[in-house]
């Protein structure tokens, strides 16, 4: 089942790309990074006010790095909707894709920001140079 929301996520992140790249090529990239994370908060002040007693509610510490997750959102949306606007959906995506996978797998061997480790292995190595081929092959 988890699986399936990765799917779902995955879909999302390419229609959202794609709406945030068109939004900006008609009133701007700032302007609609602005639109964009506006509707972001209106729709997850919905959730919580609605789903108000089910949000966890922990009294513990949380490194201060870790509240940087939405700097990094608008980053990832300027960047993305100028990639758009210039490079075109699938090749913004497809380099977006090498670029993520190469930053889990260092992530992911080291056990960076307190994740779990999981070793590089070879077999990981030939799924990022599928992913770098698939990339090149666009290109042509």
């Amino acid at each position: 089942m988890i699986q399936l929301l990765a799917v779902l996520n995955g879909i999302l992140i390419t229609t959202m790309t794609m709406m945030n790249g068109e939004l900006a090529s008609h009133i701007g990239n700032y302007h609609a990074t602005v639109f964009i994370h506006l509707s972001g908060l209106t729709l997850i002040t919905l959730f919580y006010v609605i789903q108000r007693n089910k949000f966890k509610k922990e009294n513990k510490k949380v490194p201060l790095y870790l509240y940087l997750g939405g700097t990094i959102g608008v980053l990832t949306v300027v960047f993305n909707n100028l990639s758009t606007m210039y490079l075109g959906i699938t090749i913004t995506l497809g380099i977006s894709l090498f670029a993520q996978t190469t930053t889990s797998l260092i992530i992911d061997h080291y056990g960076f920001l307190g994740s779990i480790k999981h070793p590089f292995n070879k077999h990981k190595l030939i799924g990022l140079g599928s992913i770098l081929l698939g990339i090149f092959a666009m290109f042509l």
